[in-house]
Protein backbone atom coordinates (compact mmCIF):
# COMPACT_ATOMS: atom_id res chain seq x y z
CA UNK A 1 0.00 0.00 0.00
CA UNK A 2 1.38 3.34 -1.19
CA UNK A 3 0.93 6.32 2.15
CA UNK A 4 -0.08 9.43 0.44
CA UNK A 5 -0.01 13.16 2.05
CA UNK A 6 -1.25 15.51 0.29
CA UNK A 7 -0.98 18.96 0.93
CA UNK A 8 -3.24 22.25 -1.07
CA UNK A 9 -4.59 24.77 -0.20
CA UNK A 10 -7.48 24.35 -2.28
CA UNK A 11 -10.27 21.44 -0.49
CA UNK A 12 -11.38 20.87 -4.17
CA UNK A 13 -8.05 19.77 -5.30
CA UNK A 14 -7.14 18.03 -2.58
CA UNK A 15 -11.07 16.13 -2.75
CA UNK A 16 -10.09 15.42 -6.50
CA UNK A 17 -6.45 14.09 -5.93
CA UNK A 18 -7.91 11.60 -3.12
CA UNK A 19 -10.55 10.23 -5.74
CA UNK A 20 -8.09 9.86 -8.30
CA UNK A 21 -5.37 7.97 -6.33
CA UNK A 22 -7.64 5.81 -4.35
CA UNK A 23 -9.14 4.37 -7.37
CA UNK A 24 -6.20 2.36 -7.45
CA UNK A 25 -6.12 -0.36 -4.51
CA UNK A 26 -2.69 0.22 -3.77
CA UNK A 27 -3.03 3.91 -3.02
CA UNK A 28 -4.06 5.45 -0.16
CA UNK A 29 -4.55 9.03 1.27
CA UNK A 30 -3.04 8.76 4.82
CA UNK A 31 -3.49 12.97 5.71
CA UNK A 32 -4.59 16.22 3.37
CA UNK A 33 -3.18 19.82 4.67
CA UNK A 34 -4.24 23.20 3.37
CA UNK A 35 -1.41 25.09 4.74
CA UNK A 36 2.45 23.96 4.30
CA UNK A 37 3.44 24.40 8.13
CA UNK A 38 1.17 22.04 9.07
CA UNK A 39 1.88 19.22 6.51
CA UNK A 40 5.48 19.36 7.60
CA UNK A 41 4.74 19.14 11.24
CA UNK A 42 2.13 16.02 10.52
CA UNK A 43 5.41 14.30 8.39
CA UNK A 44 7.83 14.70 11.36
CA UNK A 45 5.69 13.34 13.93
CA UNK A 46 3.72 10.64 11.20
CA UNK A 47 4.26 8.18 8.60
CA UNK A 48 3.96 8.65 5.06
CA UNK A 49 5.60 6.70 1.91
CA UNK A 50 5.28 10.15 -0.62
CA UNK A 51 4.40 14.14 -0.02
CA UNK A 52 2.45 15.52 -2.87
CA UNK A 53 2.58 18.88 -2.53
CA UNK A 54 1.57 22.29 -4.14
CA UNK A 55 4.08 25.20 -4.54
CA UNK A 56 1.81 27.93 -3.75
CA UNK A 57 0.75 27.44 -0.20
CA UNK A 58 -0.44 29.52 3.36
CA UNK A 59 2.05 29.14 6.23
CA UNK A 60 5.08 27.43 3.91
CA UNK A 61 5.39 27.54 -0.05
CA UNK A 62 6.46 24.42 -1.71
CA UNK A 63 9.87 24.86 -2.35
CA UNK A 64 10.61 25.71 1.48
CA UNK A 65 8.96 22.57 2.53
CA UNK A 66 11.04 20.37 -0.04
CA UNK A 67 14.12 21.69 1.12
CA UNK A 68 13.09 21.52 4.85
CA UNK A 69 11.98 18.52 4.26
CA UNK A 70 15.10 17.18 2.79
CA UNK A 71 16.49 17.60 6.15
CA UNK A 72 14.10 16.52 8.45
CA UNK A 73 13.10 13.51 6.51
CA UNK A 74 15.80 12.92 3.71
CA UNK A 75 13.86 10.32 2.23
CA UNK A 76 10.80 10.97 2.10
CA UNK A 77 10.11 11.63 -1.61
CA UNK A 78 8.17 14.33 -2.33
CA UNK A 79 6.03 14.97 -5.45
CA UNK A 80 4.86 18.48 -6.90
CA UNK A 81 1.50 18.94 -8.59
CA UNK A 82 1.17 22.66 -9.90
CA UNK A 83 -1.16 25.54 -11.78
CA UNK A 84 2.44 26.50 -12.89
CA UNK A 85 3.58 25.26 -16.34
CA UNK A 86 6.78 23.49 -16.13
CA UNK A 87 9.22 25.98 -17.69
CA UNK A 88 8.37 28.37 -14.41
CA UNK A 89 9.34 25.97 -11.58
CA UNK A 90 9.63 22.73 -12.85
CA UNK A 91 13.92 22.83 -12.49
CA UNK A 92 13.94 24.45 -9.36
CA UNK A 93 12.30 22.26 -7.63
CA UNK A 94 13.91 19.29 -8.78
CA UNK A 95 17.31 20.79 -7.47
CA UNK A 96 15.76 21.66 -4.05
CA UNK A 97 15.20 18.13 -4.18
CA UNK A 98 11.62 17.50 -5.59
CA UNK A 99 11.65 13.61 -6.84
CA UNK A 100 8.84 14.69 -9.82
CA UNK A 101 6.59 17.62 -11.04
CA UNK A 102 3.53 17.45 -12.53
CA UNK A 103 0.80 20.29 -13.46
CA UNK A 104 -2.83 20.08 -12.98
CA UNK A 105 -3.74 19.80 -16.43
CA UNK A 106 -2.27 16.31 -16.62
CA UNK A 107 -4.45 13.40 -16.99
CA UNK A 108 -5.56 11.43 -13.90
CA UNK A 109 -3.74 8.59 -15.07
CA UNK A 110 -0.26 10.68 -15.03
CA UNK A 111 -0.95 11.71 -11.77
CA UNK A 112 -0.72 7.59 -10.55
CA UNK A 113 1.96 6.90 -12.33
CA UNK A 114 3.93 9.33 -10.92
CA UNK A 115 3.05 8.55 -7.66
CA UNK A 116 3.84 4.74 -8.20
CA UNK A 117 7.45 5.89 -9.77
CA UNK A 118 8.57 8.27 -7.26
CA UNK A 119 6.84 6.16 -4.47
CA UNK A 120 9.63 3.50 -5.76
CA UNK A 121 12.58 5.37 -5.31
CA UNK A 122 12.81 6.68 -8.95
CA UNK A 123 12.33 10.19 -10.65
CA UNK A 124 8.86 10.84 -12.42
CA UNK A 125 10.13 13.32 -15.44
CA UNK A 126 8.18 15.00 -18.25
CA UNK A 127 9.36 14.84 -21.64
CA UNK A 128 9.19 19.01 -20.99
CA UNK A 129 10.79 18.88 -17.91
CA UNK A 130 13.62 16.45 -18.99
CA UNK A 131 14.20 19.25 -22.26
CA UNK A 132 14.46 21.87 -19.45
CA UNK A 133 16.89 20.38 -17.54
CA UNK A 134 19.12 19.35 -20.67
CA UNK A 135 19.01 23.14 -21.68
CA UNK A 136 20.02 23.79 -18.34
CA UNK A 137 23.12 22.07 -18.35
CA UNK A 138 23.68 23.25 -21.51
CA UNK A 139 23.54 26.64 -20.63
CA UNK A 140 25.41 26.30 -17.21
CA UNK A 141 27.66 28.98 -18.01
CA UNK A 142 25.25 31.74 -19.66
CA UNK A 143 22.37 31.61 -16.76
CA UNK A 144 19.71 34.34 -17.73
CA UNK A 145 19.01 37.37 -15.05
CA UNK A 146 15.74 35.57 -13.81
CA UNK A 147 17.87 32.44 -13.08
CA UNK A 148 20.42 34.26 -11.11
CA UNK A 149 17.51 34.82 -7.99
CA UNK A 150 16.86 33.52 -4.86
CA UNK A 151 13.61 31.01 -4.93
CA UNK A 152 11.70 33.37 -2.95
CA UNK A 153 13.32 36.29 -5.22
CA UNK A 154 12.03 34.15 -8.42
CA UNK A 155 8.79 33.37 -6.52
CA UNK A 156 8.30 37.23 -5.82
CA UNK A 157 9.66 37.72 -9.54
CA UNK A 158 6.96 36.10 -11.37
CA UNK A 159 3.72 37.15 -9.21
CA UNK A 160 4.64 40.55 -9.91
CA UNK A 161 4.83 39.70 -13.44
CA UNK A 162 2.04 38.25 -12.99
CA UNK A 163 0.77 41.71 -12.44
CA UNK A 164 -0.39 41.07 -8.26
CA UNK A 165 -0.06 44.35 -6.51
CA UNK A 166 2.87 44.30 -3.67
CA UNK A 167 0.42 44.33 -0.89
CA UNK A 168 -1.53 41.32 -2.87
CA UNK A 169 1.94 39.42 -2.88
CA UNK A 170 2.32 40.29 0.94
CA UNK A 171 -0.95 38.59 1.90
CA UNK A 172 -0.29 35.63 -0.50
CA UNK A 173 3.26 35.35 1.07
CA UNK A 174 2.10 36.10 4.62
CA UNK A 175 4.82 38.63 4.73
CA UNK A 176 4.96 42.50 5.15
CA UNK A 177 4.63 44.63 2.49
CA UNK A 178 7.74 46.62 3.46
CA UNK A 179 9.48 43.19 2.56
CA UNK A 180 7.88 42.41 -0.25
CA UNK A 181 9.11 45.90 -1.12
CA UNK A 182 12.70 45.42 -0.23
CA UNK A 183 12.54 41.90 -2.51
CA UNK A 184 11.01 43.85 -5.34
CA UNK A 185 13.71 46.79 -5.23
CA UNK A 186 16.45 43.56 -5.29
CA UNK A 187 15.15 41.96 -8.11
CA UNK A 188 14.87 44.83 -10.22
CA UNK A 189 18.54 45.62 -9.08
CA UNK A 190 19.82 42.00 -9.74
CA UNK A 191 17.90 41.95 -12.70
CA UNK A 192 18.85 45.16 -14.36
CA UNK A 193 15.55 46.26 -14.72
CA UNK A 194 13.64 49.82 -13.85
CA UNK A 195 10.36 49.40 -13.43
CA UNK A 196 7.44 46.57 -13.48
CA UNK A 197 6.77 47.00 -17.09
CA UNK A 198 10.15 46.03 -17.97
CA UNK A 199 9.70 42.91 -15.67
CA UNK A 200 6.61 42.14 -17.14
CA UNK A 201 8.15 41.98 -20.71
CA UNK A 202 11.07 40.80 -19.75
CA UNK A 203 8.71 37.24 -18.38
CA UNK A 204 6.58 37.60 -21.20
CA UNK A 205 9.92 37.31 -24.18
CA UNK A 206 11.27 34.79 -21.68
CA UNK A 207 7.53 32.78 -21.97
CA UNK A 208 7.69 32.59 -17.89
CA UNK A 209 4.32 33.86 -18.07
CA UNK A 210 1.36 33.69 -20.43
Amino acid sequence: MIRIMIADDHAIVRHGLRQILEEDSEMKVVAEHANGIDALNWIRSNNCDIALIDIAMPGMNGIDMIKQLRKDVPGLPVLVISIYAEDQYAVRLIKAGAAGYLTKECAPAKIVDAVRCVAGGKKYLSPAVIELLANEIGDAHQDSPHETLSDREYQIFLLLASAHPVMKIAEMLNLSVKTISTYRSRIMEKMHLSNNAELMHYAFDKRLIE
